[in-house]
């Protein structure tokens, strides 16, 4: 016994002391630099709580990208999960087209983000992009820049997110291979349609799944920099601006590392809160006799 706890400590301490130096020392440097005056050439000064009040009081782009990240969270964990649920409950009945749609929608996944932000940056170009160009054969005229144009420029960024779907469905998918058919055999016997076996039968085994994929899309809305930096930079204006590109812009542009670092702690609580909620409302990890 004690020959197997010590392998056991002797495993545990290469993935002990990655999570110490590579996230524990860093989330304590991030929360204690947060209460200071830090700027490129300077020591921190602890200034208490003055990064926060100025956050939370005086400070319109944060306000702005607060707002923004919290619509943006919304979306992802209702508009764009529920197209994943929709695609996964259509391509489970293996019609002929299934695995192409399925390998098709998915193709933007296996590419980094980036390259996806400056594939629509190409497509949705106002001199010669493929969608102004078929827009403007189909008659319309006065055609935005839709990146850079108020008016569109935050509905424009969403799309961009839309292939996040496609992981919604294949892991609700892989989660629907697990449902015994004699199930929803029964289910047919007894004179129950497709959408009702959906509703009553499926959807109901799939909300731990459902849940999961939720908080995975919510808390990407925490993590997305990569595609408004090469779209819109947050702008114009602050019509597109999230917390992640808030951040970048005041630690490497401002130089202000002390409020930088306080919008990394307040988001991190924003994704506790996020994940919490999400948890609360799908009940996950509860069955569903329990539920």
């Amino acid at each position: 016994m004690k020959i197997k706890k010590k392998f056991l400590i002797l495993f545990l301490l290469p993935a002990t002391a990655a999570f110490i130096f590579v996230y524990a020392i860093p989330l304590v440097m991030l929360v204690s630099t947060s209460f200071t005056d830090w700027r490129v050439g300077s020591a921190p000064i602890f200034n208490g709580l003055a990064n926060y009040i100025q956050l939370f009081t005086a400070d319109r782009q944060f306000i702005s990208a607060g707002l923004n990240t919290i619509i943006w969270i919304l979306l992802q964990s209702t508009i764009h999960v529920g197209i994943g649920v929709v695609l996964a409950l259509i391509l489970a009945r293996k019609k002929f087209y299934w695995k192409f749609v399925r390998t098709v929608y998915m193709l933007p996944n296996i590419i980094s983000s980036a390259a996806v932000g400056m594939m629509f940056v190409m497509l949705l170009n106002p001199s010669f992009g493929a969608v102004n160009t078929l827009l403007g054969k189909l008659g319309f005229t006065n055609l935005p820049n839709w990146f850079m144009d108020p008016g569109t420029a935050f509905g424009t960024v969403t799309i961009t997110w839309l292939p996040f779907a496609a992981t919604v469905t294949i892991l609700v998918m892989a989660e629907m291979t697990s449902i015994d058919e004699g199930i929803m055999e029964a289910a047919r016997i007894d004179g129950a349609t497709e959408g009702q076996i959906n509703w009553y039968i499926i959807l109901p085994l799939m909300r731990n799944i459902i849940g999961t994929t939720t908080i995975l899309a919510a808390t990407s809305m925490l993590q997305k920099l990569d595609i408004i930096m090469m779209t819109t930079k947050g702008g114009p204006g602050d019509r597109t601006l999230n917390l992640p590109a808030y951040v970048y812009q005041t630690a490497f542009t401002s130089n202000n590392f002390g409020i930088a670092n306080s919008i990394g702690v307040v988001m991190i609580i924003a994704g506790l809160i996020v994940v919490g909620i999400i948890n609360r409302i799908y009940k996950i990890g509860k069955n569903s006799a329990e539920g």
